[in-house]
């Protein structure tokens, strides 16, 4: 038995040698020390020695087992600490090095536009109101003077998803919601996607957004309308903005009119100009007096209660803002071209 532990002592020291990190070792210390190591096989053996050499043979093994735990711990310790500087040295940083400076998200050109618009609106006294995108035909339509086979329906072609649900055309179904649902004064915009059935091309996507305007009130007059644009022409274009109304018709209002500002880029006097091709006027949205149709129809009694509304189309302002003369780069998140914004 002397023989087998000396043996066990040296293998275990040759092998403590050549164990370069803690999982080896751990290996080691189960094949010596564990429940089917080389010093348990000695313990269970010691029933075959005579009694009286077993307690001295006894002694013996434990401390050969003492002595291999001690030699197998401080090599523990050695190559913990060793593991440790070095990852230590490996996980440096050297502070001295200048950082990386985090990559800003920035602001959709679109987004931008409409945030300005809005808090053009809001500064006035306007809420933001919104609606579903997937619009049942009587608030898109029917509630808006536009009952079904009529003409007016053929200037908005439509995705229907059935006879009565279709994706909104307009955001004027919001007005109808609001009409129906809250008694005057109300005053409110209301912006976001509509659908139409275009060919994408550099004028026009089947995808676009508007911003929408109501005030119902009592005595609320075309004055009114006029006033209220003016001043956001100027919010938006500059204080020199001039406007001119050109009449026009839309099934919801009457009177309507088209609205037109003074060329902001060129004031008028560049025929090539780019925004208003030498005209001095650029077309931006489209307005009237509420028809009392409409009133009558979403509950609103118009001889007590009169209104205007007003929309605009989004993409057209953002593009003519910023010189943007594609549509579709709006729409297909190039980053060459969003960042320049």
């Amino acid at each position: 038995m002397q023989d087998q532990l000396d043996k066990i002592v040296k293998e275990t020291q040759d092998a403590l040698s050549n164990a370069k990190d803690t999982a080896s070792l751990e290996a080691l210390r189960v094949k010596v020390l564990g429940k089917k190591g080389s010093m348990t096989q000695i313990l269970r053996g010691m029933g075959a020695v005579s009694a009286d050499q077993r307690p001295a043979m006894g002694r013996l093994v434990n401390e050969v087992r003492a002595k291999l735990e001690e030699l197998i711990n401080r090599q523990a310790e050695n190559l913990s600490r060793m593991e440790k500087e070095m990852r230590l040295k490996l996980e440096a940083v050297d502070v001295t090095i200048p950082g990386t400076e985090p990559v800003m998200g920035k602001l959709h050109p679109l987004t931008q536009v409409v945030r300005q618009v809005q808090d053009i609106f809001v500064g006035m006294g306007f809420a933001v109101a919104d609606g579903p995108e997937v619009e049942t035909d009587h608030y898109n339509f029917e509630l808006l003077n536009v009952p079904k086979n009529h003409p007016a329906r053929d200037m908005q072609d439509s995705f229907y998803i059935n006879g009565e649900i279709v994706l909104r055309t307009h955001t004027s179904p919001v007005q109808a919601r609001i009409m129906t649902t809250r008694k005057p004064p109300i005053r409110i915009i209301c912006p976001g996607r509509v659908y139409r059935v275009d060919q994408v091309d550099a004028t026009h996507s089947p995808v676009f957004h508007q911003i929408e305007g109501l005030v119902i009130d009592k005595g609320i007059h075309l004055g009114h309308l006029k006033g209220t644009l003016d001043e956001f022409a100027r919010r938006m274009y500059g204080e020199s903005v001039k406007t001119r109304f050109r009449p026009s018709f839309f099934p919801f209002t009457e009177p309507s009119a088209e609205v037109d500002i003074s060329c902001y880029l060129c004031g008028g006097k560049d025929p090539n100009c780019r925004v208003c091709h030498g005209s001095g006027w650029i077309e931006v949205l489209g307005c009237g007096m509420v028809n009392p149709n409409v009133l009558t129809m979403c509950g609103i009694d118009p001889q007590e209660y009169s209104g205007f509304a007003f929309g605009m189309g989004l993409d057209r302002i953002t593009n003519g803002k910023y010189g943007i003369t594609d549509l579709r780069l709006l729409f297909e998140n190039d980053l060459r071209f969003l960042d320049q914004f």
